[in-house]
């Protein structure tokens, strides 16, 4: 316990500020330091749901087209469980971007508040400029505490992320990131917006 403790202390000093909308962190055993949040828009209901989540990894080596990478992690993950693919959409790709900058400039590149928005949402924060594959395929992890038949999410895990990724009634997609250190250095925020939303109460993502 006092090792876990100690890197948790080490982990929180390198995050940024964390908004009223997110929930605890947790850790896996991997090498890279990402935090994870996700809203889940109810159509039922106006309650929002936003969570974070640590990862460990070795930062990725740079890669080219960002659209083309998002898309495709999304849609593989998608196919897995027979759902069609996405579209991109450049509106999407917009607004997330102008919502990323000014959380960059004005906010201190902390996460996003999105409790107004009409969009599905999943939201990443890293120590570094991580890949849109990398950052995608963290989301994706969370289908290991996804039930499908009892469409719920193991005990003290989310997987709200994840079903957004794989949301059947999800049609486009459009992607953000921006790098808050000098000289495109990190840390970075990354914003994938989802239209129609997912994560409806009462319904199954596929």
């Amino acid at each position: 316990m006092g090792g876990l403790q100690r890197l948790r202390e080490v982990v929180c000093s390198l995050l940024p500020r964390a908004t009223e909308t997110m929930a605890a962190a947790f850790f896996t055993s991997r090498r890279l330091l990402v935090a994870v949040a996700t809203l889940a828009l109810c159509a039922a209901s106006s309650a929002v749901a936003a969570r974070s989540r640590v990862l460990l990894a070795d930062p990725p080596a740079d890669k080219p087209n960002a659209t083309a990478l998002f898309l495709s992690e999304h849609n593989e993950a998608r196919a897995a469980v027979g759902v069609a693919p996405l579209k991109w959409s450049s509106r999407l790709a917009g607004e997330a971007s102008r919502l990323m900058r000014y959380q960059r400039d004005k906010k201190g590149c902390e996460f996003a508040d999105l409790s107004s928005i009409n969009y599905g949402a999943n939201q990443a924060w890293s120590s570094y400029v991580a890949g849109p594959a990398e950052v995608v395929e963290s989301w994706v992890e969370e289908k290991q505490y996804y039930n499908h038949s009892s469409n719920t999410c193991a005990g003290n895990h989310d997987c709200g992320t994840y079903t957004q990724v794989v949301w059947r009634k999800t049609l486009e997609l459009g992607c953000a990131q921006v790098t808050c250190g000098k000289r495109d250095a990190g840390p970075a925020l990354t914003l994938c917006y989802y239209f129609p939303h997912g994560n409806v109460q009462g319904q199954s993502p596929y």
